[in-house]
């Protein structure tokens, strides 16, 4: 919720600085925050991290259909869907952590948490809500119109989603599976969704 300027005024006058002092600081540091952030998210989105920053192999990150009944503005959530691009691009950047180690499924689950929130943030955009979809990201991208290419994209990374693909495989040769080569191109097919996405919500 976006605090009422008047009671920055009230407070600045209660402290000896004029009202229009306190109104004129906090939406200049409103301003200067939003852009702040959303360098922060393209230089996290095009750079990730390194090895070294990272001190400890990152807990789970919420899936985005953990959440899909939240309600939300009905003429689109912006600031929703900015926060959940930013869980998006969090998880690309841990996919590659996870490459590093050669945790290749655990890139590969990465990615594919990745499109699938930059997915439904583009739906809170459009739509004010999250689609309800079964795993198949190609179909999520279909409903929040991503063009055919991304909705390839999509298409790849979604056997990684864990239910279905501990379904099949054992968790001790998830890793096995996947080559180094393969989760270095379900990399390329996340950051691919995630460029996509970021020119929708991030231009909002």
């Amino acid at each position: 919720m976006v605090k009422n300027p008047t009671r920055e005024s009230d407070s600045g006058g209660r402290s000896g600085k004029g009202p229009g002092t306190m109104t004129q600081r906090y939406t200049d540091n409103s301003a200067n925050s939003q852009d702040s952030n959303t360098d922060d998210l393209e230089k996290l989105l095009i750079e990730g991290v390194r090895l070294e920053d990272v001190l400890s192999p990152a807990p789970p990150a919420p899936r985005a259909d953990d959440h899909e009944d939240e309600a939300v503005p009905q003429d689109g959530d912006v600031q929703g869907a900015i926060g959940l691009f930013a869980e998006a691009a969090q998880d690309m950047a841990t996919a590659g952590v996870e490459l590093g180690l050669g945790r290749h499924f655990a890139c590969a689950d990465f990615c594919n948490q990745a499109a699938e929130k930059a997915a439904q943030a583009v739906s809170l955009l459009r739509f004010a809500r999250k689609m309800m979809y079964n795993h198949d990201l190609r179909a999520l991208g279909e409903m929040v119109g991503a063009p055919p290419e991304i909705q390839d994209d999509m298409a790849a990374l979604t056997p990684f989603h864990p239910e279905a693909f501990y379904a099949n495989t054992p968790p001790e040769e998830a890793d096995e599976i996947i080559s180094a080569e393969q989760a270095t191109t379900y990399m390329q097919c996340a950051r691919r969704v995630l460029r996509w996405a970021r020119n929708i919500v991030l231009a909002a």
